[in-house]
């Protein structure tokens, strides 16, 4: 039996870092905002659910077929995410396409117990979280979500950081370079 989330029960500090995340839900914008800030000269880091999923695509698998098992594909993605984090130096302005809460929306959205990603996300404190707005919802190769979902995962997404003890910095809809603007300010 999955046992109830109470981000409460998760919220210890962790060890600070200056790195950043852009979050959202998805078709939010956030890899177009990540790729121009990497354009900028910022260290950033991609989406890990997406490479992982390209990846398995250019193997051959299809998208049902990746995401036959939701417990092994979201705990790959959760261990993943957190293999990078612990490679990443704390002391350097990083910028990160999700980061290890995501993952609390990501299992409760799927049914799964969130305990495991709510830990793991004690293990590094953030800088600054920020949030962008949704765009209408694309699908690709790698995407699913509808506007229902989509929106449903923004709300999950907002509850696991601020359960964390987060403040999130909403970044509005607008051009990329404006969104860019708005976070370089924030930081």
């Amino acid at each position: 039996m999955m046992s109830p989330y109470n981000a409460t029960t998760y919220n210890k500090p962790g060890r600070q870092t200056r790195w950043c995340v852009i979050t959202g839900a998805p078709c939010s914008g956030k890899t177009t905002v990540i790729n121009a800030l990497g354009g900028k000269g910022f260290r950033v880091v991609p989406e890990t659910a997406r490479a992982i999923i390209d990846d398995q695509l250019a193997r051959g698998q299809s998208l049902a077929e990746i995401r036959s098992d939701v417990l092994a594909f979201e705990r790959h993605i959760l261990m993943e995410k957190i293999r990078t984090e612990h490679q990443l130096p704390v002391n350097e302005t990083i910028f990160l396409d999700r980061a290890v809460p995501d993952s609390i929306a990501y299992f409760l959205h799927a049914g799964l117990d969130p305990d495991e990603p709510a830990k793991a996300s004690q293990r590094f404190k953030y800088r600054r979280v920020f949030f962008l707005d949704r765009l209408p919802c694309a699908t690709d190769s790698a995407r699913m979500e509808d506007d229902a979902t989509a929106e449903s995962l923004g709300v999950a997404l907002k509850k696991s950081y601020t359960g964390l003890s987060y403040h999130l910095t909403r970044i509005p809809v607008l051009p990329v370079e404006l969104r860019i603007d708005l976070i370089l300010q924030d930081i």
